[in-house]
C-alpha cells in the first residue's frame, strides 16, 4: 500500500513539475529593461536603451565643467563604437558663464515619433538643472552604422518648469 502512494506522490510530482514548465513556456514574456548611472562632483554617466525590439544600449555622459552632454552606441558587429552624440547645454538652460550650474541627469523610455526621414532611440534623456528650475527631454536619431559617423546633434523634445528660475 506504501508503494502505490509513494508512486502516486511521484507522478503527481512529475505531472506538476512538466505542467508549470509548459505554463511558463508559454506565458507572455516581458524583458526586464534597466538602466545604470553613476555621477561624480565633476561629470554623471549613464546607460540608456536604443532599441526596445532589439535590445542595445547607448552611454551618455553629463560634463559638468563643460555644460556639454556627450554618448555613443556600440556596434554590435565591429564591436566599437560608431554612433555619436552631442549637445551643449548652456544655450537650452541659459546657464551665465559665471555661474556654477546643477545638473540633475536621468534615462528613461519613450517611442517618441521621428519626421522627415529621422528614426528616434526609443530611450531619452532627462536633464535638469536647479537655478533654471528646467527639466528638458533629449532624444537621439538612431541607425546602426557599421563605420564611425560623424556627430550628431541630440534634439530637444520638450521641457517643464519645476520651480521659478532662481537669480544667477
Amino acid at each position: 500500500m506504501r508503494e502505490k502512494l509513494n508512486d502516486a506522490r511521484l507522478l503527481w510530482l512529475a505531472v506538476g513539475l512538466v505542467g508549470g514548465l509548459c505554463i511558463s513556456y508559454f506565458w507572455p514574456h516581458e524583458t526586464a529593461l534597466a538602466a545604470t548611472a553613476d555621477r561624480s562632483d565633476q561629470f554623471a554617466m549613464a546607460s540608456v536603451g536604443v532599441n526596445l525590439i532589439d535590445p542595445i544600449e547607448g552611454v551618455f555622459v553629463l560634463d559638468f565643467p563643460t555644460n556639454s552632454l556627450r554618448g555613443a552606441v556600440l556596434n554590435r558587429q565591429t564591436r566599437r563604437f560608431t554612433s555619436f552624440y552631442y549637445r551643449d547645454l548652456s544655450h537650452d538652460f541659459n546657464i551665465n558663464p559665471q555661474s556654477e550650474p546643477h545638473f540633475a541627469f536621468i534615462t528613461g523610455n519613450a517611442q517618441v515619433a521621428g519626421g522627415g526621414g529621422i528614426t528616434f532611440a526609443s530611450g531619452m534623456l532627462y536633464v535638469g538643472e536647479l537655478k533654471s528650475g528646467k527639466i528638458i527631454c533629449y532624444a537621439f536619431p538612431w541607425k546602426e552604422m557599421p563605420v564611425p559617423g560623424g556627430v550628431i546633434p541630440m534634439v530637444p523634445i520638450d521641457s517643464f518648469r519645476f520651480r521659478e528660475a532662481a537669480e544667477q
